[in-house]
């Protein structure tokens, strides 16, 4: 038994002129997943049997859903081309993928693939037809507050919302779960994902939030701009419940995250310290001595609450700051002197007008590089006859 193209001109020696029944799905809502096929005998057609598909039948996929042929609890043909079809049940069973990722023939594997049917054991054939249309606009949302480590912020209580998209990847997987015991003639999206299949989605929502703030080393406000990254993370984390025992994938998610009233007071204060460091730092760029100034305003800060008295801190601030100015005055002193170059004085250049022979009975002034010195008892760089460090006398 198989299915052949309607388009081909060996149809006319299966069927002849006239096709049997007519069996084309039914116009639906797009809240639909899978829909019994409508079965139409035609006026000519009076000794059909219920829930038989005469040989010759001729069957309509129509673009946007897969078609299968159930034949007593057993998938016996499959179909995701649009077109039409006709049924001969002479022939070997056929698979029509329609552009499927090739794990549908293991779902398949033999056509064949049963389905249970409570028991019954009178003939029945359907034919079922899958929505494989983009399902956008399912809803989701925390419940109550939820705690999540921040790498800025720290523990942080969130709340989060969106809606997502999803779409059936796997229609005999879908089909072989859904139809069962008690088949149905319709089976909406409400019937598959209302339920545990929503309870898990919102469930690990925060695990996706955690996940992609470990992965990019972000905070949770900027988690919902990586949209592929949450969709490819959300299916992962699905692909137990949802893919392998439904057939479902998620498309896309849109992501709103918040944070309550006390978390967002801490994160408050933690952008505006962040802030002040940000400015502090482009002034110490810009301003050296800015840098100083900022540096002794810390210490001053530092010195009034030192444990052992505030003189006591100011005292050390001052040997501090005495010690990096005399090591400061001594540098700037090496760079003066070093600069100053004997072979370069005017004055042994200067001649008397008209005269190419230099002048050498002006004197010239001797210049000397004096060498700095450190006090040897502490060795801080002196300038003076006391050591402005230890107070100790300079040369003793």
């Amino acid at each position: 038994m198989g299915l052949i193209s309607a388009t081909l001109g060996s149809v006319s020696k299966v069927v002849g002129d006239q096709f049997k029944e007519f069996i084309t799905c039914p116009t639906q809502d797009t809240n639909v997943l899978v829909v019994r096929g409508r079965v139409e005998h035609g006026s000519g057609n009076k000794n059909y049997t219920e829930g038989i598909i005469t040989n010759g039948s001729k069957i309509v996929v129509p673009s946007g859903y897969a078609m299968m042929l159930v034949d007593n609890g057993a998938i016996k043909e499959f179909s995701a081309e649009p077109g039409e079809y006709i049924w001969d049940s002479s022939t070997e069973p056929s698979v029509f993928e329609g552009g499927f990722f090739k794990g549908l023939k293991d779902s398949i594997k033999t056509i064949g693939s049963r389905i249970t049917y409570g028991g019954h054991e009178a003939h029945d054939q359907r034919v079922y037809y899958v929505n494989l249309l983009t399902i956008t606009g399912n809803k989701f949302g925390s419940k109550n507050p939820e705690t999540i480590y921040d790498p800025v912020y720290g523990s942080v209580e969130i709340t989060y919302f969106g809606e997502y998209s999803f779409k059936v990847v796997d229609p005999v997987v879908l089909v072989t779960n859904l139809i069962g015991a008690n088949p149905k003639d319709t089976i909406t999206v409400s019937d598959v994902i209302d339920g545990q299949l929503k309870l898990q989605f919102a469930s690990n929502v925060s695990t996706c939030i955690s996940d992609l703030m470990v992965k990019n080393n972000v905070s949770f406000n900027t988690v919902q701009s990586y949209k592929n990254d949450v969709v490819k993370v959300m299916n992962s984390l699905l692909d137990e419940s949802w893919k392998q025992q439904y057939g479902l994938e998620v498309l896309d998610v849109a992501l709103n995250i918040n944070a309550s009233e006390e978390s967002k007071k801490i994160i408050r204060e933690v952008d505006a310290e962040l802030s002040r460091e940000k400015r502090r730092g482009e002034l110490y760029a810009s301003n050296t001595s800015g840098l100083m100034a900022a540096a002794t305003a810390d210490a001053m800060v530092s010195a009034a609450g030192n444990e052992n008295g505030a003189l006591m801190g100011f005292m050390g601030m001052n040997m501090a700051s005495s010690t990096a100015g005399n090591v400061m005055s001594a540098a700037q002193n090496m760079q003066q002197t070093s600069s100053t170059n004997p072979l370069e004085n005017p004055i042994n250049n200067q001649s008397a007008p008209g005269n190419t022979t230099l002048n050498t009975d002006i004197p010239v002034k001797e210049t000397t590089t004096t060498a700095p010195k450190f006090c040897s008892n502490c060795g801080t760089p002196v300038t003076g006859k006391f050591c402005s460090n230890c107070g100790a006398k300079i040369g003793e």
